[in-house]
């Protein structure tokens, strides 16, 4: 019975602190969603670079 008081209190607490919470509008979303592929892109690309100057590296010595 005190499990089910407590699991219900929690949902309760949970559902409360979600209504305080300031959700982003679409504008917001998607301008960071930009950014967040932008970076992903030049990560990959660089990744990517010392990759390939790594590789070579390990090429020339073996």
């Amino acid at each position: 019975m005190n499990l089910i008081k407590v699991t219900i209190q929690f949902f309760k607490d949970a559902y409360y602190e979600l209504t305080k919470s300031i959700w982003l509008d679409k504008k917001e979303v998607v301008a960071t969603t930009v950014v967040v592929i932008i970076f992903v892109i030049i990560m990959s690309i660089f990744v990517s670079i010392i990759d390939m100057f790594l590789g070579t590296i390990i090429g020339v010595i073996l």
